[in-house]
């Protein structure tokens, strides 16, 4: 006789080392204990077809009661929806209370995180929702493991403060716990999946009413992923789409996989040559391997050929394969077949409803692969490669600003072609903001043009609906050291966390998860200014701290193998403290402008300067040992 399905739920659950029994109340009661006025219903579940239900009034309770198997420190989050205030979510340690939240009013399902619980092996951990002054619906708990990374800021402005703890606990509740048993196939259409699978280490990238995660999504977040430590996950997600990156795809990535890391997330994928395929994807995937790279010192980027095929093919073939609607010279320019997302678009803007061979998100992306490529090529030893991917790079950032953009600029500036040859000028959402982004726009009067059009349609009344789509202009501004503008854009991310998402089975702005890594991935790599190379033993630092922000610290700053602490004080000092790790780094200190010496800890060194990208800095590189802090300034 078969298992029943409730009985090989139990057995599997003993994967991970940390398992909550039913978490979405699909088998009813199994797992849960209900005390009176509590029960399972099917009138409002997030996710599936039950829930748990509290009626309102004191004393009501649901709750679980699972043992650790191993020591470690765990979220655990669940959606709830309260029908009034004073409702309580609880988690309790061998009978006592370790982490609490009081639940607000809130009609509308939100996501609620009880975060880094610390478990020794044995200990009882008690998942408890607890009624108030209106009925309580809980759904869908999920366990994470506490990232292996932990780092908190500390700031004159404390709106920066603020939003770095918020984004660092959202962000790390969003992680898998390998070894969970969980649904594949989740989607509006079919909410309660088509099976179950083991889920792979992995974090959500995508809807949160959907079980997977997507290329662009996954390419947006790995730098926050990366602020917090997760690089086996960045590692698995991205191994995932470059072993879907196969000739019969084309060279294409599959758009979106299931959380256990080998099956494709069926409402973007029919067959082989119908599926979700857009042509920033497979470049932004190699650029971010480079990145990924840099963040854990990991060879695995150049030693796995699973992942080196990937990159080749992406930046060789599948140019080759579609590069054919529009003539652009010697130069190569993959394009879209003009037509929908199934057929392959040529950018991101879904909704455009423009035929697109070619988009500025494509050719931007395209350009950075090719310096991720050359940077790839070199950390391997392979000059001769490298020095191609030099070429192709400088040639087809050449050949964008002095042909393909047109003469224009602002408003005039070319940021796509159609099917039938036609430039396209005026406002292209992600086919305008990549192309300063992705650094492909020479620097100068044109490029600084173009960026105020794209603040000035960012903020008016054609600005993107989805908050999603906004998380982007912060690194917009960033990379060309538009500091308060890029500071701006993450407030107003920051501002709308609470706000309804436009899909409404989606929740708030702040539970869609590129909303938190993003905030991550922006303050270091953007405020702070951190470029990290784990496999040279370097670190470059430069302030790009907006007006009015005094000062702002990073500690817990991981970096391969090593911590550091970061400190900017305005644009002219910077502390580096290397609190642990087991070998030396040399840390080249960054100041915008020019400036006759570098103080080095006190003591005055002729200056060093460089011009990156228009912009002319000032530097020093010193090697600092663990258990060293160094000071430098400049002015």
């Amino acid at each position: 006789m078969p298992p029943s399905p409730v009985s090989l739920l139990s057995a599997l659950a003993l994967l991970a080392p940390l398992a909550v029994l039913n978490p979405g109340f699909e088998q009813g009661a199994e797992g849960w204990e209900f005390g009176p006025g509590t029960g399972v219903a099917t009138n409002y579940p997030h996710g599936g077809g039950r829930l748990a239900y509290l009626d309102a009034g004191p004393g009501r309770t649901v709750s679980q009661t699972v043992t650790a198997a191993a020591a470690g420190a765990y979220d655990v989050s669940a959606w709830i929806a309260t029908g009034g205030p004073n409702g309580r979510y609880a988690a309790r340690v061998n009978g006592t209370e370790r982490a609490a939240l009081t639940l607000p009013a809130s009609a509308n399902y939100r996501r609620y995180t009880l975060s880094r619980i610390p478990l020794a092996a044995g200990d009882r951990l008690e998942i408890r929702f607890e009624s108030g002054d209106g009925w309580v619906n809980a759904d869908d708990v999920m366990l994470s493991p506490a990232s292996p990374a932990g780092p908190t800021v500390r700031s004159s402005d404390p709106r920066i403060v603020e939003m770095f703890d918020w984004a660092k606990r959202k962000a790390n509740s969003w992680v898998h716990l390998p070894g969970t048993r969980g649904p594949l196939n989740v989607d509006e259409r079919q909410p309660g999946g088509d099976g179950t699978g083991t889920y792979a280490p992995s974090y959500w990238a995508g809807y949160a009413n959907r079980t997977g995660f997507y290329s662009r999504d996954t390419a947006h977040q790995l730098a926050g992923a990366g602020v917090l430590g997760l690089h086996a996950e960045n590692r698995a997600m991205l191994t995932a789409f470059a072993g879907s990156a196969t000739k019969q795809h084309k060279y294409y990535p599959v758009w979106a996989f299931n959380f256990d890391d080998s099956t494709y997330l069926s409402i973007d994928y029919r067959n082989p040559s119908t599926f979700v395929r857009e042509v920033p994807a497979p470049f932004e995937l190699v650029q971010k391997a480079e990145e990924a790279y840099r963040w854990s010192g990991d060879r695995a980027y150049l030693d796995d050929p699973e992942l080196w095929d990937f990159y080749r093919h992406a930046t060789g073939e599948f140019v080759d394969l579609h590069d054919g609607l529009k003539d652009n010279g010697a130069v190569k320019v993959a394009e879209g077949t003009g037509g929908g997302i199934f057929q392959g678009t040529a950018s991101y803007n879904e909704q455009s409803g423009e035929p697109l061979a070619e988009a500025g998100d494509g050719i931007g992306s395209q350009y950075q692969a090719y310096r991720a490529m050359a940077a790839l090529a070199r950390a391997k030893g392979d000059c001769v490669l490298a020095g191609r991917y030099d070429r192709k790079a400088r040639d087809l950032k050449t050949y964008y600003n002095t042909v393909w953009s047109g003469p224009g600029s602002g408003a005039d500036m070319v940021r796509g072609y159609t099917t039938d040859g036609r430039a396209l000028t005026g406002w292209g959402k992600e086919n305008s903001w990549f192309m300063p982004m992705k650094q492909i726009v020479d620097p100068g009067p044109r490029r600084e043009a173009y960026l105020d059009y794209i603040d000035e349609q960012a903020s008016g009344t054609d600005r993107p609906t989805n908050i999603e789509a906004l998380t982007y202009l912060p690194d917009t501004f960033f990379a060309n050291n538009r500091n308060d503008t890029a500071w701006k854009w993450m407030k107003h991310v920051y501002d709308r966390k609470d706000v309804q998402h436009v899909n409404t089975k989606q929740g708030t702005n702040g539970d869609y998860p590129e909303v938190s890594f993003t905030l991550l991935g922006q303050t270091v790599e953007g405020l702070m200014g951190v470029t990290p190379d784990a496999p040279r033993h370097t670190l470059t630092t430069q302030s790009r701290l907006p007006s009015g922000m005094d000062w702002l610290a990073l500690d817990g700053l991981a970096v391969g193998g090593s911590r550091f602490s970061l400190r900017h004080d305005g644009a002219t000092a910077s502390a580096l403290t290397h609190v642990s790790g087991g070998a030396a780094h040399t840390w080249e200190a960054r100041f915008p402008g020019r400036h006759a010496t570098v103080t080095v800890d006190g003591v005055a060194r002729p200056a060093r300067t460089k011009v990156i990208d228009g912009v002319t800095y000032t530097y020093a590189t010193v090697t600092v040992a663990p258990g060293r802090t160094v000071t430098a300034r400049v002015g």
